[in-house]
């Protein structure tokens, strides 16, 4: 049996919503109507409350076996518009019916620990990302016919990222080996004297909201250059800023990624105590003790539009913060194109030479 999702459809047409980054509001895809997210949330709360119960209570029945083994990893859910059955994987928690195309939501997958405490939602629209996309690809003649199809640029998609928050005290030692140089000539020697002086540095630095993303879809060197997220727009959490984007939860811990922020934080620190060693040639650490003893994880999403495309048998993701329009990826390189580029370059170079013999004969 298949787990129930819900949609948000509009309270003046029942067309299908989804969330607006331009207007911060609900936005019917037929009618064009705007509802505040506030209303839309009271509107279906009865409504969610009951899909996040049939769906916890799905997630506690006994489990039958698989019929089919291709089956495993995913879950089934039907379309509350259509009727469709749906298969996901595991960690989807919003998508969109390849059927009639309304966008769903599955509340059972915001279930206690699961629920994030924050999101911020995308001011880039898809129309935005395209553009920014265009500009990326523009004036990249190798580049394949491929990736800068239209056709191609279209299949972006906005997907909420799961990401942990970390809050922490940094605690650092360090102690620093500082150098002053003069030197002056005597006779025929230049002679340089070198002082030596011991520096140490300790105390405390506070950090708020360090950044890790929580999905192993995701490449961490990806999320990390995509950044920084303005946090002065976060919201708490709530499905009706899900409705026409991807979504997936965690599915790697608060406590496995929490190196990636601790490292990143004692890193910061360490370049912060550095910074107050002035007046020298010379800086260099000697030792140094530099810790986290404790530190508070938020769960939040966070928007990233994402393009992934495979070419010659190589994959290469695209990822553009939903927010802020700060976009990486790596490009591929036509070889048609290099070597109509060479051939293009050592033809006319082939004629001027043949000219300049000719001309000595």
């Amino acid at each position: 049996m298949a787990t129930q999702i819900t949609n948000y459809q509009c309270p003046a047409c029942t067309g299908p919503l989804h969330f607006d980054g331009a207007s911060g509001q609900l936005k019917c895809d037929y009618c064009g109507s705007f509802f505040p997210v506030q209303e839309i949330e009271a509107l279906y709360q009865e409504k969610l409350d009951q899909a996040e119960a049939a769906g916890v209570a799905a997630q506690s029945a006994p489990a039958q076996a698989a019929e089919e083994d291709w089956t495993e990893g995913l879950r089934a859910y039907n379309c509350p518009s259509c009727g469709a059955e749906l298969l996901c994987e595991e960690t989807t928690a919003a998508t969109s019916c390849p059927y009639c195309g309304n966008p769903t939501v599955v509340p059972a997958q915001f279930h206690g620990l699961l629920k994030p405490d924050y999101v911020l939602p995308f001011k880039l629209d898809k129309a935005a990302a395209v553009r920014a996309l265009q500009q990326y690809y523009k004036g990249k003649h190798l580049l394949p016919r491929a990736f800068s199809d239209k056709n191609h640029i279209e299949e972006i998609k906005g997907v909420y990222v799961p990401f942990w928050l970390y809050d922490g005290r940094v605690t650092a030692d360090i102690l620093y080996d500082a150098t002053r140089s003069s030197s002056h000539i005597s006779g025929n020697y230049r002679i340089t004297e070198t002082d030596h002086f011991e520096v140490r540095r300790a105390g405390t630095v506070d950090f708020e909201r360090i950044p890790a993303d929580g999905s192993t879809k995701m490449p961490d060197a990806l999320m990390d250059a995509i950044e920084p997220f303005h946090y002065n727009e976060i919201k708490p959490f709530s499905t009706a800023y899900l409705p026409g984007f991807l979504a997936d939860i965690y599915d790697v811990s608060a406590e496995d990624a929490s190196y990636r922020a601790v490292q990143r934080a004692s890193n910061t620190a360490a370049a912060e105590f550095a910074a107050t060693v002035s007046g020298y040639s010379g800086c260099r650490s000697v030792s140094s003790q530099i810790y986290m003893p404790r530190y508070k994880a938020h769960y939040a999403l966070l928007p990233v539009w994402m393009l992934s495309t495979r070419w010659n048998g190589k994959s290469f993701l695209f990822a553009m913060n939903g927010q802020t329009g700060k976009l990486v990826g790596d490009l591929p390189v036509s070889a048609g194109r290099v070597l109509g580029w060479l051939f293009g370059i050592a033809a006319p170079l082939a004629a001027v030479l043949a000219g300049v013999l000719f001309g000595l004969m």
